[in-house]
């Protein structure tokens, strides 16, 4: 606890944090914290896990307390936006477990439920406002949400906004805003989009940044089993059964996927539920709920749950499927070994995902450990140790050389030559203009070899005919006449 009172936090957020059970604030806490009450603009690149809510949440309210809430009506002093349901209301709800000792309403908005009880909470006036992009610029519009006196911009999970394609509704929030205020943005990764959407935002931002290797933490046990893609599911009845797991998320690639997996589960009499974006927001967050409670041991979840899940019990995280991008790979195995606990990380990798899986250690910097000790083990998935790497994400494909680049400009130059000037031996090569698409039409070639052949000849016959009329001309012209010429007349 002298962590984070060496932060310079106030004693209502120590107490707050005390009764969370925080012991010692993370690396980011640790950096982020300081540089947000010195009133600094922050620039962060963290994965989920990191206890990054925890980082601009406390400083947040600590700000807000220490300027006081102004005379009249609330109004909205910061803004938090989230690119997910399930992470705005986790947003909210640590909003609500770190600030319960001060007098600070806050709201969380998303789309997908009824709007009037969100408007009924807004008309009352709140402090806090998270929500996501789409719900937040529908109420904009309908005039029940005022940003002019936001004094606080929260960006969370940057990378995942613009993957979802909000970056067009985040410039239109951006508009909105008042321009003294102090930013932050949050990013799992930072490409050159995310690096150009907060050059255009934040004011002389201070970066911090959690490397890969410190984000796998050493108390989740990493583990990955080759196996074929149809034994798949036994093996992971087998684990459910054998370890007893009673808290666990399985991670899959498709919606349907996830579906289908919870009937096989059930079979097996082994309780699961589903959560991805095709269902209701009403069934994803009861889904959670019964999560949460216990109820439900076992949660089947796409990606879009990955950054949205804070359930501190969660013993197990099977990668059932490997991510496409390897980032995701620590989103996921960040849902356990959370509050100082240790958890498990299995991953399922089968004849089609060694590339992912040596990625994903290309990322991290570290082998992950083999267990081949089960029934369903499977050679012939076990990758190479430095594969070629795919030319795009689905390792289908040949990767191109350099060579192949120089041949192919050269080859373009040589057919680039002029108009005209390689058609008569392209032509006189396959038998006159044969288009690409119809080289492989059986008599394609022959019909217009004698197309052009024919048209050739006609048009001989049609030069022969106009030399011999100009000849039978001159002819007549040159002839002389039956009664002679005019000299001869003459004489």
């Amino acid at each position: 606890m002298e962590g984070f009172r060496s932060l310079g936090l106030y004693d209502d957020l120590l107490d707050a944090i005390n009764d969370e059970g925080y012991e010692e604030p993370t690396p980011v806490q640790e950096q982020a914290i300081p540089l947000l009450l010195e009133g600094q603009d922050v620039l962060g690149v963290a994965q989920t896990g990191t206890g990054k809510t925890a980082a601009f949440a406390l400083p947040v309210l600590q700000i807000m307390a220490r300027r006081g809430r102004p005379s009249g009506r609330r109004m909205i002093r910061a803004l938090i936006l989230s690119p997910t349901r399930e992470l705005a209301a986790q947003i909210g709800e640590r909003f609500g477990a770190y600030g319960k000792h001060m007098d600070v309403r806050h709201h969380v908005i998303f789309g997908g439920v009824n709007q009037n009880p969100q408007v009924k909470a807004l008309k009352k006036g709140i402090d806090v406002l998270v929500a996501t992009p789409g719900r937040l610029l529908d109420l904009i519009q309908q005039r029940h949400i005022d940003l002019k006196a936001v004094e606080f911009f929260v960006l969370d999970e940057a990378d995942r906004m613009l993957d979802m394609g909000f970056i067009h509704d985040i410039k239109r929030v951006l508009k909105l805003l008042p321009n003294k205020r102090q930013n932050l943005l949050f990013s799992a990764t930072m490409p050159r989009s995310i690096s150009k959407l907060a050059d255009s935002f934040l004011n002389n931002a201070v970066r911090i940044e959690m490397t890969p290797d410190e984000l796998t933490v050493e108390s989740v046990e990493q583990r990955v089993m080759f196996v074929q893609t149809k034994n798949k599911k036994h093996l992971l009845t087998q684990i459910i059964k054998d370890h007893d797991v009673n808290c666990a998320i399985v991670f899959i690639r498709m919606k349907h996927s996830a579906d289908r997996l919870v009937k096989e589960l059930k079979k097996f009499g082994i309780k699961a539920v589903a959560i991805h974006g095709n269902k209701t927001q009403a069934a994803r967050t009861r889904a959670l709920d019964d999560f949460r409670r216990g109820k439900t041991p076992i949660l089947v979840a796409t990606d879009i749950a990955s950054r949205g899940i804070d359930v501190n019990d969660v013993t197990h995280v099977f990668n059932f499927d490997l991510p496409d991008e390897p980032e995701a790979y620590v989103h996921r195995i960040g849902r356990t070994a959370r509050a100082g606990k240790s958890g498990v990380a299995l991953a399922f990798c089968d004849e089609t995902e060694g590339f992912k899986l040596r990625e994903i250690e290309r990322l991290t910097g570290e082998r992950i450990e083999v267990e081949e000790d089960h029934p369903f083990h499977f050679e012939e998935a076990v990758p190479p140790m430095k594969p070629a790497r795919p030319h795009n994400r689905f390792g289908s494909g040949r990767r191109k050389r350099s060579g192949d680049k120089r041949q192919n400009r050269h080859q373009k130059s040589r057919n680039h030559k002029g108009r005209g000037q390689n058609n008569r031996s392209q032509q006189n090569r396959t038998g006159g203009n044969r288009s690409k698409s119809h080289r492989g039409q059986k008599g394609h070639g022959q019909k217009n070899f004698r197309e052009k052949n024919s048209n050739h000849n006609n048009s001989n016959q049609k030069n022969q005919t106009q030399k011999n009329r100009s000849q039978n001309h001159r002819g007549r012209k040159g002839q002389k006449r039956p009664g002679g010429s005019k000299r001869d007349a003459h004489q």
